[in-house]
């Protein structure tokens, strides 16, 4: 049974077209929407689903936010990695509990999150970043998100490129940088026999660069594809998709370490 809201959670209000809004509860604070206000103590101690009213009559119906939900609300300096591929990355790059996972860059923090939710608290996520404010906005998001910054995460300012001198033995790899076939030396000696590397690209022209790489520098088992998303109208009277959809967004290419 799900526990009643409590002071200092994020919640996750809903309107009567769908549209969604995230706050942090507070004792005595006050949530300001284009219809009125709307007192969190109405919230505080009652559970999920709970159907509460602005003071200008807008209804809105309260639940715990999804991950999807932080990463599309979550402040940000960097392009977020949407949900649409946040999903696919994990799956195809076979992101596990206990697995040791590279990361680069660190961007707003989102594909690091879903890294550290995949490889639990046995696992570990080693994550870099070149620019100090975006690693210093991605280290709030994970704070937010967790409460503080896990066990199993490092963050590092820095070029993913120093991972081949640091330590050894990774068995998967996420990228999202700009040139990710200017460390694949590095990842190299980083990644186990074995290993899966993923890379997240928005043009054809790195693409092509990066696969092309990758054949250079012993990775093998190479896939390129992107995931489109489209939702869909239902109601009593037609079915049909929306007229808006989130289409590309970025690639993603997957290979595998040669011994």
């Amino acid at each position: 049974m799900s526990a009643p809201f409590e002071a200092g959670e994020r919640i996750l209000l809903v309107d009567q077209r769908g549209r969604s809004y995230l706050f942090q509860a507070h004792a005595g604070g006050t949530y300001h929407t284009h219809s009125g206000t709307l007192a969190h103590d109405v919230l505080l101690g009652h559970p999920e689903g709970t159907r509460v009213e602005t003071s200008g009559g807008m209804v809105l119906v309260a639940f715990r936010p999804r991950f999807a939900d932080h990463v599309l609300k979550m402040p940000r300096v960097a392009q977020v990695v949407y949900p649409k591929d946040l999903g696919p990355i994990v799956v195809y790059a076979d992101v596990q509990p206990g697995g040791r996972v590279i990361e680069a860059g660190t961007g707003s923090g989102a594909l690091t999150i879903a890294l550290c939710r995949a490889v639990g608290p046995q696992g570990r996520v080693v994550s870099y970043e070149v620019r100090e404010d975006h690693l210093a906005r991605a280290r709030q998001n994970v704070e937010t998100f967790f409460g503080k910054v896990p066990d199993q995460l490092e963050m590092r300012l820095g070029d993913v490129s120093q991972a081949g001198s640091d330590e050894a033995g990774y068995d998967r790899c996420v990228l999202d940088v700009p040139e990710p076939w200017v460390p694949l030396p590095a990842l190299r000696r980083a990644l186990a026999p074995g290993a899966v590397l993923c890379s997240y690209l928005p043009t054809t022209v790195q693409l092509q660069q990066l696969v092309l790489a990758l054949g250079e520098h012993g990775f093998l088992h190479i896939e390129s594809f992107e995931t489109l998303r489209r939702t869909w109208h239902v109601g009593e009277r037609s079915v049909r998709p929306d007229h808006r959809m989130v289409g590309h967004t970025g690639f993603l290419t997957i290979a595998r370490r040669l011994a």
